[in-house]
C-alpha cells in the first residue's frame, strides 16, 4: 500500500446498485466501482466496496482524506413507512394541519383519488395552550403545565420522536425552544425536533410536514450514521462520514444528524452536480442531464453550469409521477423530474391489453430475470440483453455473470405470448416504451420553464441510461450528447468534487415600503454568520467560503412567491427609496423572466430571506486521467450482433473497451463503448468522439 494523501471517496447507494469512485486529488486519478446494493443492510455494498476500491487505488483506507456519502435511507424510511414512532405537538385549535393539508384535490377529475396518510396520526398529536401573533407578539404565555401533559401522555404511548410546530414559531422560537428544553430535562429518551430550526418559514401545513418527517427519520439516521462512522474506524478510517444534501452540497455528520430530512435528494443531487461541473468545464450553456439507474431515471436542466434549485419538493406521493398527491417538504434541492423508468422497471400487461413498463421496479432484489437472484418478472434490463446491449458476460466487468435465457424467458411468458408476438419485438416494446416515457417527460420538465430542449446538450449517466440516450436524444432533436468517462457511476464522482454548501431560511413578511431593512440585514447577518460557522465545522477555510442573499418575493395578493438575488444590496443604507428602488429593478427582472409581463401598480411584498454559503470546490483534473489509447480511433474492437428496431434488424457492431480510447479516438455508429460500469450505445448516424478530456461525445 502506497501512501496517499488528498485522497476523496464518493459512495452512492441507490435502490438497485451501490456506485463509488475515489480520487486522487494530486494526479487527477480516478477510480470507479459499482455493486448491487444490499436492501437488508446498506452498509454492506458500502464497506465491501470501499474495500475493494481502496485496494485496487492501492491505498490504505486510513489514507483517505474525506468520504462523502449519498443514500436513499430517508427515502425508503418515509415510503415504506419504517420510521420511528413520531408524536406532534401544536398550539391549541391546531390538531388537524396535517389532516387538513392544503384542502384541494390534485385531481379534480378523479373521485377515487388517493392521498399519503399522515405520518403521524391524530391519536399521537397534542396540543398544548400557547399562542404567537403574525408578527412574533405573545398573544398567549406558554403553559408549562400543558407541555408536559403533552409530552408524558405521548411517552405513555411509547413515542420515540417528537416533532414541535407552533403557530408563527418561525417569527418568534421562544416556546418550541421551552417546550424542547422541558423534553429534554424530563425525557431524554426521547428525540425532539422543533419546527424553528427545521423550517422556520410561512405556510403552516409545509412547515408542519416537513417538522414531522424530520422527526420520524432522526432516530434511525443518527443510529445509521453513527454505526458506519465505527466501522470505518474499525478499518482504520478516522473521520466523520460527509453526507451529500439535496441542495447538491456536501455536509458534516452533525448536521445529517440533526436536520436528516435534507438527505431525501442526496443520491440524484450528487449527479446533477456532476453534470454541472461538465458542462461548466465544456462550456455548454444549456445541458440537460440525464441519469438513469436500476430504479428511476432523473432530468435536471443545467443553466451556464448551474443545476436549476427550488426551496419545495414532495415525496411519498400516492400517485408517484403526480404533483400534489405526496407529502410536502420545505427543504432546498437541486429540481430535478423523477420518471419511473429504470433497469429494474418491471414491463407489464395491463387490464386494457396494452404494453406498460414501471413504475414499479425489481430492485436490487430479486433484482431482472437475468440477474438469476430470483427475479420472473421482465424488466428494461432483460430487454437490454435480449437485444444485444449488454454482454452477459461482461456486466459489472465479468464480476456478474447474466441469464440470457431468463430473460428471454421471462419476456416471453409475461409480454411476448400475451400479445402474440416475437421475443425479439416483445424486447423491442419495451425499449421503445420506457423511452417514450422519458421523452415525454424531458418535454414536458423544459416547456414548463419555457426553454427550447433543441438547444440543448445531453450529459448521460447511470448505469442504464448511456444505453437508452441515442433514442431519446434522436426524437428530442438533441444533437449532441456528452458521456463522461466512467458514465455508469458519475453520481459517485459529483460526491468526491462537492463543496460543501449550507442553506438557510426565515420569513419575515412585508411590503417593501413597510419592512424594517436594518431588521432584515440583521436577520441575513446573523444567518450569514450561522452558516459560516456550520461550514467551518463541515471542514472549510473561512477563506474559501461565499455568502449568497436571496428572497422570495411576490405581488401582493399572490399566492406563491419567486426566489429573487439581492446580493450585494446595501439593506444598510440610509436612503430607504433608493434601497427599495434597486430591490424592485431586481424583482421585476425576474419576474418578467419568469412570465413574461409585470404587474404595473401593484405593491410588493417580501416573504421568505435566504442565505447560501458555499466552500470551495474540490478541483476534477480530467486530463490527468486519460489512458493511453490509440488516438486515431484504430483500436481493436470486438463485433456482436444488436438489434437497432424493425427496420434494420440485427447489426453486426464493433464493440471497443472504452478505456483504449485516447483523445482524438472516433467513428461512427452504431457501434458500442463497454466500460465496466455500463455500456454506451452509438445509435445508427451518430458519429461519435473522444475529447481532450477523455469525454465521449456523440453527434446526431
Amino acid at each position: 500500500m502506497t501512501v496517499e494523501t488528498d485522497i476523496i471517496v464518493g459512495v452512492d447507494i441507490g435502490g438497485t446498485f451501490t456506485d463509488f469512485a475515489l480520487l486522487k486529488r494530486a494526479t487527477g486519478e480516478l477510480y470507479i466501482g459499482k455493486r448491487l446494493t444490499t436492501p437488508d443492510d446498506p452498509a454492506r455494498a458500502f464497506l465491501e466496496g470501499i474495500d475493494e476500491l481502496c485496494s485496487r487505488a492501492g491505498v490504505a483506507i486510513a489514507t483517505v482524506s474525506r468520504i462523502s456519502h449519498a443514500t436513499t435511507l430517508v427515502t425508503n424510511a418515509i415510503i415504506e413507512r419504517k420510521g420511528c414512532k413520531t408524536g406532534l405537538l401544536t398550539t391549541a385549535g391546531f390538531r388537524d394541519v396535517l389532516l387538513m393539508g392544503r384542502e384541494s384535490r390534485y385531481d379534480h377529475y378523479d373521485f377515487r383519488f388517493e392521498r399519503p396518510a399522515p405520518i403521524v396520526p391524530g391519536s399521537l398529536t397534542r396540543e398544548v395552550t400557547e399562542r404567537t401573533g403574525w408578527n412574533g407578539e405573545v398573544m398567549q404565555a406558554l403553559d408549562p403545565a400543558s407541555a408536559q401533559r403533552a409530552v408524558r401522555e405521548l411517552a405513555a404511548q411509547n413515542v420515540m420522536s417528537l416533532a414541535v410546530c407552533l403557530l408563527h414559531s418561525y417569527r418568534n422560537a421562544d416556546h418550541e425552544r421551552a417546550i424542547r428544553d422541558v423534553v429534554e430535562r424530563e425525557f431524554p429518551h426521547i428525540d425532539c425536533t422543533i419546527s424553528s430550526e427545521v423550517a422556520p418559514e410561512i405556510r403552516e401545513y409545509e412547515r408542519t410536514s416537513t417538522t414531522v418527517l424530520n422527526a420520524y427519520v432522526r432516530p434511525g439516521v443518527k443510529q445509521y450514521l453513527a454505526s458506519l462512522d465505527e466501522k470505518l474506524g474499525q478499518r482504520g478510517f478516522g473521520k466523520h462520514v460527509h453526507v451529500m444534501l439535496s441542495n447538491g452540497g456536501i455536509s458534516s455528520t452533525a448536521i445529517a444528524q440533526k436536520i436528516p430530512i435534507q438527505l431525501i435528494e442526496s443520491g440524484p443531487a450528487a449527479g446533477a452536480l456532476a453534470a454541472a461541473r461538465y458542462a461548466d468545464l465544456l462550456g455548454i450553456e444549456h445541458t440537460l442531464a440525464f441519469d438513469m439507474g436500476g430504479t428511476t431515471a432523473k432530468l435536471c436542466c443545467i443553466e451556464n453550469g448551474q443545476p436549476m434549485r427550488a426551496n419545495q419538493f414532495e415525496t411519498a406521493r400516492a400517485q408517484r409521477f403526480r404533483r400534489g398527491s405526496g407529502l410536502p417538504l420545505l427543504i432546498p434541492v437541486i429540481e430535478l423530474i423523477e420518471i419511473g423508468a429504470g433497469g429494474g422497471s418491471i414491463a407489464h400487461i395491463d387490464a386494457l391489453g396494452f404494453l406498460k413498463v414501471g413504475p414499479h421496479s425489481a430492485g436490487a432484489q430479486p433484482g431482472p430475470a437475468a440477474y438469476g437472484r430470483g427475479g420472473t418478472q421482465p424488466t428494461v434490463t432483460d430487454a437490454d440483453v435480449v437485444l444485444g446491449y449488454i454482454d452477459p458476460a461482461r456486466f459489472l466487468g465479468g464480476d456478474m455473470v447474466l441469464d440470457r435465457d431468463a430473460a428471454k424467458q421471462a419476456i416471453t411468458q409475461h409480454v411476448a405470448t400475451p400479445l402474440d408476438k416475437s421475443v425479439v419485438d416483445a424486447a423491442w416494446g419495451i425499449f421503445m416504451v420506457v423511452n417514450e416515457a422519458m421523452v415525454a417527460a424531458a418535454k414536458r420538465y423544459v416547456a414548463e420553464r419555457a426553454l427550447n430542449i433543441r438547444g440543448f446538450t445531453l450529459i448521460t449517466f447511470g448505469g442504464a441510461a448511456p444505453i437508452h440516450a441515442w433514442y431519446v436524444a434522436r426524437i428530442l432533436g438533441i444533437r449532441t450528447t456528452v458521456f463522461p468517462l466512467g458514465a455508469g457511476a458519475t453520481s459517485a464522482v459529483g460526491l468526491c468534487i462537492a463543496a460543501p454548501v449550507i442553506d438557510l431560511s426565515n420569513s419575515y413578511i412585508g411590503a417593501l415600503d413597510t419592512l424594517d431593512w436594518k431588521r432584515v440585514d440583521s436577520l441575513l447577518t446573523d444567518m450569514e454568520s450561522r452558516a459560516t460557522g456550520m461550514l467551518q465545522a463541515a471542514g472549510a477555510a473561512p477563506g474559501e467560503i461565499t455568502l449568497e442573499r436571496n428572497v422570495d418575493v411576490r405581488y401582493s395578493g399572490q399566492g406563491y412567491e419567486i426566489e429573487v438575488p439581492i446580493t450585494g444590496l446595501d439593506l444598510k443604507a440610509a436612503d430607504t427609496a433608493e434601497v427599495i428602488r434597486q430591490f424592485t429593478q431586481r424583482f421585476e427582472a425576474a419576474y418578467a423572466r419568469q412570465y413574461g409581463r409585470t404587474l404595473e401598480m401593484a405593491a410588493i411584498e417580501a416573504i421568505t430571506w435566504r442565505v447560501r454559503a458555499v466552500g470551495r470546490n474540490v478541483p476534477l483534473n480530467l486530463k490527468a486521467q486519460v489512458p493511453a489509447g490509440n488516438p486515431d480511433g484504430s483500436a481493436s474492437a470486438r463485433h456482436r450482433r444488436v438489434y437497432f428496431g424493425p427496420a434494420l434488424g440485427y447489426v453486426e457492431c464493433p464493440v471497443y473497451d472504452r478505456y483504449t480510447l485516447g483523445a482524438g479516438a472516433h467513428g461512427e455508429g452504431p457501434a458500442l463503448m463497454e466500460e465496466r460500469e455500463t455500456t454506451v450505445v452509438v445509435g445508427p448516424g451518430g458519429k461519435w468522439r473522444i475529447d481532450a478530456y477523455h469525454n465521449l461525445l456523440v453527434d446526431y
